[in-house]
C-alpha cells in the first residue's frame, strides 16, 4: 500500500502562547495523584532540550528544501520554540530544592549531546522517531482527555496546545528526511529508521520511568514501589504508553507516513480554544 502524504491543506500554524502555570509549583498538581504528576512532571523536563534539537535537525537541511515543505519546516521550527520556551518556565516552576531536576536535566543534555555527536543525518532519524512518539503520546491525549481532567486548567490548556501542534507538525521531520533521502534505495531509507525507533522505543520509556522514579523518590518513595507505581502508570492505569501501542508499530511498516495515521478529526475541535491567539512570525 502506497504511503499517504501530508494533506496539502494542512497548515503548520505556530500559536504564540505564555500559559500561567504556577499551579504545577504546588505540589501533586494532577489531582493530588503523585505518580501521575511524577510522569508528566519527568516528560515535561525531557522537553526543552530534545526540543532545540530537533529544531537544529531539520534546520540543517533547510537549504535542500523548497516549496510547501519548506513552509512547514519554518512553522515546526516556530512551534517546537514557543513549546521548548513553554516547557522551560513550566520546569523553572518546579521546586528544585525538593526535586533533582537539575540532575534530570543535565542528563538529558548528556544524551542529547550524544546525539549531536552522531552527526546530522543520525539527529534526523532519531528526530523523526521522537516525533512519531510526541504524536502517539497526542493521539491517546486526544482519545483519552480525561487523563489531565484534574489538572489545573492552564496546565491542561498547555498539554492540549501541545498536543494540538505535535499533530499538525508530525510529519514535517519525517518529510525531510524522505526528501534529503530520496537518492537512498526504499530498503536503506526503511532499515534505518526502523532500527533507530527500536532503539528509541526501548530508551525513551525506559528514561521517562527513570526521571519519574526519582522524582517520587525525592518525596520519599522507596525505589522500588516508586518504579512498580511509575510502570503500573505507564503500562497499565491509565497506561499512557500501552494505549499507543497500535501507532507504535505501525512505524515499522514499509512504506508507512505519519499521515497514514490522520488524526485530525481528533484535534480539530481544540482549534477553536486557540483561534484567537497571534500566530508567531
Amino acid at each position: 500500500m502506497s504511503a499517504k502524504a501530508t494533506p496539502a491543506e494542512l497548515d503548520v500554524l505556530p500559536r504564540d502562547i505564555r500559559f500561567k502555570t504556577e499551579g504545577v509549583g504546588r505540589g501533586h498538581w494532577l489531582g493530588g495523584d503523585p505518580v501521575g504528576t511524577a510522569v508528566f512532571n519527568a516528560l515535561s523536563i525531557t522537553f526543552p532540550d530534545g526540543e532545540r534539537m530537533f529544531i537544529d535537525a531539520v534546520r540543517h537541511y533547510r537549504d535542500r528544501l523548497s516549496g510547501k515543505l519548506l513552509e512547514d519546516v519554518k512553522g515546526f521550527i516556530a512551534q517546537e520554540a514557543i513549546h521548548s520556551r513553554e516547557h522551560h518556565m513550566l520546569n523553572e516552576l518546579l521546586d528544585r530544592t525538593r526535586y533533582p531536576v537539575a540532575e534530570i536535566e543535565e542528563e538529558v543534555r548528556g544524551r542529547i549531546a550524544f546525539s549531536r555527536s552522531r552527526g546530522p543525518m543520525r539527529m534526523l532519524i532519531a528526530t523523526i522517531s521522537l516525533e512519531h512518539f510526541t504524536a502517539m503520546m497526542a493521539e491517546m491525549h486526544a482519545l483519552h482527555q480525561d487523563v489531565l481532567d484534574t489538572a489545573p486548567p492552564e496546565i491542561e490548556r498547555l498539554w492540549r496546545w501541545h498536543a494540538l501542534e505535535e499533530t499538525e507538525h508530525k510529519a514535517v521531520a519525517y518529510d525531510v528526511y524522505m526528501e534529503v533521502t530520496k537518492h537512498w534505495s526504499p530498503f536503506q531509507r526503511w532499515l534505518r529508521r526502523c532500527v533507530a525507533m527500536a532503539i528509541i522505543g526501548y530508551l525513551f520509556p525506559r528514561n521517562i520511568t527513570r526521571f519519574a522514579t526519582k522524582l517520587l523518590e525525592a518525596e520519599g518513595y522507596e525505589p522500588r514501589v516508586a518504579r512498580k507505581a511509575v510502570q503500573d502508570y505507564l503500562w497499565r492505569k491509565p497506561g499512557l504508553f500501552s494505549r499507543g501501542w497500535r501507532s507504535f508499530f505501525a512505524y515499522f511498516r514499509p512504506g508507512f507516513h505519519p499521515w497514514d495515521i490522520d488524526t485530525r478529526d481528533l484535534t480539530d475541535k481544540w482549534k477553536a480554544d486557540f483561534e484567537a491567539t497571534p500566530i508567531a512570525a
